[in-house]
């Protein structure tokens, strides 16, 4: 049997009677090759026993692998800390061979994300995403792909498109998790309970709002959920909303935020005089929601680390560039709840 670590691209290149360029686009998956080609060369390389020594092609790429983070434009302070992870792993990505730049784009417009997306081609290796998942945004992803970007979607998924991995937790359990946690705390009281999200559009706030009606609904049946407010992850838009809310909602006994916004809703619920009154739920370990949860005004925080994230990200995305193997306990992102009692 061959020895796949003497086996070289040379030698593959040779037995196909092609060139290495061939080869190369071949195992990555690059346009430019033609049908018969790429099964005469992968029957090679399978006969061979090849296997692509990833420290060797880092090495021997003659410039660094671009990567570029697409996060929402705006005041998400979650995203403000994932911005701040991209740039603290500025040192080990130089050590990949590899540097990552970060764009902001309107996630919540389809048109726009898309048409940022699209303009990436042929400028960067590897697009890390942050955004909706709509028809436009999964033909923008597999253009990049089709011309051979390599596409990993984080914290909001877009799983029709052919994007390589998915970074973030398992949302639907995230929205059981706060269903749980929101129905204990407020005990037998009955009453009605608030949901306020970025938007439906958002695959990780229609994952979280799933897995949080159907535990209420098949758990907490005395307690009436009322429709979710969408205030596109901004303060500004979601204080007013929130501010209503309470004014009509005399019975409301519990709030889940699913997304950012979570300032707003802090006010609000500070002004209306209540706080004490309703068990809030919120999203991602911010400065803010460390405030929230010493003052006594939130009573749980489910979080994903955001650093985890970013390194996972760089990692699943110079593997499918380099063609190195993935361990996948080492890229599960945990869904982490904090209380007053144990934040770190």
């Amino acid at each position: 049997m061959p020895d796949p670590v003497r086996t070289s691209l040379h030698d593959v290149a040779r037995a196909a009677g092609v060139s290495l360029a061939t080869v190369d686009r071949v195992l990555h998956g690059r346009a430019g090759v033609r049908a018969r080609t790429v099964e005469h060369v992968q029957a090679v390389v399978e006969r061979l026993g090849y296997r692509p020594d990833p420290a060797a092609a880092r090495l021997a790429r003659k410039s660094r692998a671009r990567l570029v983070f697409v996060l929402p434009s705006g005041t998400n302070t979650f995203v403000d800390m994932i911005d701040s992870q991209v740039h603290a792993l500025t040192p080990w990505l130089a050590e990949q061979r590899a540097a990552a730049s970060i764009q902001r784009a309107d996630v919540f417009s389809p048109e726009a994300l898309a048409l940022h997306l699209g303009g990436l081609r042929g400028r960067c290796d590897a697009v890390v995403v942050m955004g909706l998942d709509h028809p436009l945004v999964r033909a923008a992803i597999d253009e990049l792909v089709a011309h051979g970007v390599v596409v990993v979607t984080l914290v909001s998924d877009v799983p029709g498109s052919q994007r390589s991995r998915f970074v973030g937790i398992d949302n639907v359990t995230a929205g059981r998790t706060a269903a749980s946690l929101l129905g204990r705390f407020v005990g037998p009281r009955p009453g009605s309970v608030a949901i306020v999200m970025g938007s439906r559009a958002l695959r990780d706030h229609a994952e979280r709002l799933f897995g949080f009606e159907r535990v209420m609904a098949a758990e907490y049946g005395h307690l009436r959920v009322l429709p979710a407010i969408e205030g596109h992850d901004s303060s500004e838009r979601t204080e007013p909303l929130v501010n209503k809310l309470l004014q009509r909602e005399a019975e409301l006994v519990g709030l889940y935020s699913i997304g950012a916004g979570n300032r707003g809703i802090q006010a609000a619920l500070e002004r209306s005089g209540r706080a004490s009154r309703i068990v809030w739920i919120c999203h991602e370990l911010t400065p803010h929601a460390r405030k929230a949860l010493l003052s006594g005004v939130a009573d749980a925080v489910i979080n994903q680390d955001a650093g985890h994230e970013v390194r996972s990200a760089c990692r699943l995305a110079l593997a499918a560039l380099s063609g190195e193997r993935v361990l996948p306990d080492q890229e599960r992102i945990r869904l982490d709840i904090f209380l007053r009692d144990n934040m770190p």
